[in-house]
């Protein structure tokens, strides 16, 4: 599994009281960016979106920086955007539905603060367009597009938020409030569901020639919007989007529905067939090879239990099915290009095991991480992973393993023979051949219809004319 092979430092997490902050770094220990992991929630109908700050981690310094670390102005000058886009990535991996990459942090004195601002707004930028970039879902117009830099005073450990809109490349920095909410780890409703996946990928003749990645990522799109496009049944029932999630439970003395922890079982359900009102135009062309993806795949996805709109919750558990699809087979690719596993020729098929999931339960907290797990790693290399990544000691015994070992799998055939039966003009003849008889069979009803027709025309005249 591909990972930043690198030691952490001490652990940093934000306090759940102000009056709990941690010992904070000098100016000459400062280090510079990490992320604020956080899941959303539409708290009202047509209200503001509001930002739940679950967990911060910092990004590992690299071998060579570390003693750059002794001096914060150099490294300022010195950010590696890309060594700092890549952990992003890698942490955005282990969040479940519904939480994601907020923003970046640092701990500096505050004489300091000014001049990491352009950096923090740079990385801010960079981390979104690196991330969006392997998506297979896009943010709604309504939700907020502003992320968020944290700046902690080490000397004072006074804390300034500010927050940049994603969608505005000059958009300046807004200043935005920071609280701490007693009981937040707990507030949690998770969203459960098993997915079964059988994704075919035709590679045509000019397809084939192109990396395995590339051809994978083409057929997931097309995948995706057949999720987009499901029905979502939460507990057995289709609910309307607009409804409150939680309708029907007993509510306490506030008013609010008495939640503790719940569990919700989803189940996805995909169109097999348009609707009359859509139209299709059927695409004939000559394929070399094709790639399958099947297997059973678990998801899980967090929101907030301040009174949630199963639109929310449906949101959430699209996206995790959309993200643990598509980062499975990107760590397959990794793992092959680590191992250096060269692609067969000819018509050799080739089979690949999808790594199965992990989950990982964060201390005093409802809310479960995950990570990725090929069958011939152990449990201690998951840990190792999180320690790196995450900064989070967990032990080996609260391991979940969601899935069986090859519960999901890739496989791929190639008969790169078939494109060179054909010389241009035959290329040419081969579709028009088959678009001829794809025509006369869409106009056989026509044509066995006129030709009775005509036959009793015939008839009739033969009849009368006697």
């Amino acid at each position: 599994m591909n990972s930043l092979a690198v030691k952490l430092r001490e652990n940093l997490a934000l306090p759940k009281k102000k009056t709990h902050c941690p010992e904070a770094p000098t100016a000459a220990d400062c280090y510079v960016d990490g992320f604020i992991c956080r899941a959303c929630t539409f708290l009202v109908p047509c209200s503001s979106q509001k930002d739940y700050v679950i967990l911060a981690t910092r990004t590992p310094p690299k071998e060579e920086q570390n003693e750059s670390l002794k001096h914060p102005k150099d490294k300022m000058d010195n950010l590696d955007e890309e060594w700092v886009t890549e952990h992003a990535n890698q942490v955005s991996r282990m969040l479940p539905g519904g939480l994601l990459v907020l923003g970046v942090f640092i701990i500096t004195t505050l004489e300091l603060a000014n001049d990491f601002q352009n950096a923090l707004r740079r990385l801010v930028f960079a981390v979104e367009k690196s991330m969006n970039k392997k998506k297979l879902w896009s943010f709604t117009e309504e939700e907020v597009s502003e992320r968020v830099t944290l700046h902690i005073c080490s000397s004072t450990k006074k804390i300034f938020c500010r927050t940049y809109d994603i969608r505005d490349p000059k958009s300046s920095a807004r200043p935005a409030d920071w609280k701490y909410q007693n009981g937040l780890s707990t507030s949690w409703l998770s969203l459960e569901c098993t997915v079964h996946i059988n994704i075919h990928i035709p590679l045509s003749t000019t397809a084939v020639s192109y990396a395995l990645e590339k051809n994978t990522k083409n057929g997931l799109t097309r995948w995706a919007k057949q999720i987009e496009n499901g029905v979502f049944l939460i507990n057995g029932q289709v609910k309307d989007e607009d409804c409150d999630l939680l309708q029907g439970q007993k509510k306490s003395s506030r008013g609010n529905p008495q939640v503790t922890y719940q569990s919700f079982d989803v189940r996805v359900l995909t169109q097999l067939l348009l609707s009359s009102d859509h139209r299709s135009t059927a695409t004939v062309q000559i394929c070399s090879g094709s790639v399958n993806l099947k297997g059973a795949v678990k998801c899980r996805a967090y929101i907030h239990n301040s009174k949630p709109k199963v639109k929310d919750a449906v949101q959430a558990i699209k996206r995790d099915i959309l993200n643990t699809v598509a980062d499975r087979c990107e760590i397959l690719f990794e793992d092959l290009l680590l191992n250096e596993i060269p692609e067969k020729k000819d018509s050799e098929k080739e089979l690949h095991i999808l790594p199965h999931r992990v989950f990982v339960p964060i201390s005093g907290s409802t809310v479960m991480l995950c990570d990725y797990k090929f069958g011939d790693e152990a449990a201690e290399e998951i840990r190792d992973h999180f320690i790196e990544m995450l900064d989070q000691m967990i032990q080996i015994e609260d391991l979940e393993i969601a899935e069986e070992i090859n519960t999901a799998c890739m496989s791929s055939s190639m008969d790169s023979e078939a494109s060179l039966d054909f010389t241009d003009d035959e290329q040419a003849k081969q579709p028009l051949k088959t678009t001829i008889v794809l025509k006369i069979q869409q106009n056989i009803g026509v044509i066995t219809a006129f030709a009775v027709a005509v036959l009793a025309a015939g008839i009739s005249f033969h009849y009368f004319s006697d």
